[in-house]
């Protein structure tokens, strides 16, 4: 029987980052397709290490590995996973292409903004600029969202009925706002990231992945 593929994730990050860690999206395709998998734990100079700069050279993570391929990126992993298993890929191949057409959506066209705010009102929040520059960052991330909210209608996921890998991504990106309330003005993009995070595929994998962090301490 082959191995079970793996990924790779942080075995400790502080309690804001807890739920908001990439591997949740490698996560969340494994159970989508109903494929177990393995976890390898790793802690911050390990992934800045020459032997995980060799596998993931930004020092990153998730990685993921098979009998067949070594990769990195929480997109090409989630697309790779879904094609491996047999879901959440449309056979249509214009369908398909939407799917990933969304993924790449997801990273490139919505996650910078997101990433913004999160790089504001987080890691540069003790900076001098911080308070200055956020209007701007909300403006920004606001325009993108109301792109997004139109692009969505009335759907119940990106291209109608099914839900793809697609939406897998581009619900993860929104994820990260989750606290932040700003998904409130775009009840239509809150309900959408509501209807993501309540399949079970996605609850099963959020458990997964916060029953690492669930016997540490909180500083």
């Amino acid at each position: 029987m082959p191995p079970l593929p793996r990924i790779t994730t942080f075995a400790w990050v502080p309690p804001f980052a807890r739920g908001f860690v990439r591997d949740i999206r490698a996560r969340w395709a494994f159970e989508e397709v109903g494929q177990p998998y393995a976890v390898d734990l790793i802690d911050a100079p390990y992934a800045k290490s020459p032997a995980h700069r060799r596998f993931q050279p930004f020092g990153q993570v998730p990685t993921y590995s098979d009998a067949a391929v070594e990769i990195f990126e929480s997109g090409a992993i989630a697309l790779h996973i879904c094609e491996t298993g047999g879901a959440l890929i449309p056979a249509d191949p214009g369908a398909r292409i939407r799917a990933v057409q969304w993924l790449i959506a997801a990273l490139n066209s919505v996650e910078p903004f997101v990433m913004s705010l999160a790089v504001n009102d987080v890691f540069e929040a003790d900076r001098a600029w911080s308070a200055m520059r956020r209007p701007k960052v909300i403006e920004d991330l606001g325009a993108r969202l109301t792109d997004l909210a139109a692009a969505l209608g009335d759907r119940h996921w990106l291209d109608g009925d099914d839900f793809t890998v697609g939406d897998l991504m581009m619900v993860s990106v929104l994820g990260g706002l989750r606290g932040t309330g700003i998904l409130d003005s775009w009840p239509t993009l809150a309900d959408y990231v509501g209807r993501g995070e309540a399949r079970p595929a996605h609850r099963k994998a959020m458990a997964d992945h916060l029953a690492v962090y669930a016997d540490q301490a909180v500083a």
